[in-house]
């Protein structure tokens, strides 16, 4: 049986949203040419929403952010083989993913304490999988469907 490390995922648009709908992209400090979400871990005894505002403090140095929604189910991807030795004992990640927007004046750091970034930007949805990394790619384009036909973009 698969195991799948619990996981939160944000799926964050600038403070420009609605008027201009921009995603934040995060290219990895540890892998060439890997850009994504901001995403981690669900520690013990963390809900997810928790654990969200915790990674993005983590990752982009900035939990200054407003949920938009949230996707109702979580959603599961499998690691590719060069990856999965690395992150043992999970075969990949169960995700919740959150739709938020940056509230104006919430200032972007990625040299936090463990940088896990080394440049981001925003792009229009039309350029996104131009730079996500394909492992990625199925399951960001379920979710952003997901929250395309709800409305939100």
């Amino acid at each position: 049986m698969k195991r799948y490390r619990p996981n939160v995922a944000a799926i964050v648009l600038s403070s420009n949203y609605p008027k201009k709908v921009e995603f934040f992209i995060a290219q990895r400090s540890d892998v060439a040419d890997s850009w994504q979400f901001p995403q981690g871990g669900i520690d013990e005894g963390e809900n997810p929403k928790e654990a969200l505002l915790r990674e993005l403090r983590e990752e982009i140095g900035t939990d200054e952010v407003e949920i938009i929604a949230e996707y109702p189910d979580w959603v599961s991807y499998d690691f590719p083989k060069t990856i999965a030795k690395k992150m043992y004992p999970y075969d990949g990640q169960r995700q919740k993913y959150f739709l938020v927007k940056l509230k104006p004046g919430a200032k972007i750091d990625l040299a936090t304490k463990e940088p896990e970034f080394s440049d981001y930007k925003f792009v229009p949805y039309e350029e996104l999988f131009k730079y996500v990394t394909f492992f990625k790619r199925p399951v960001y384009k379920k979710v952003l469907e997901y929250f395309k036909r709800e409305g939100y973009f």
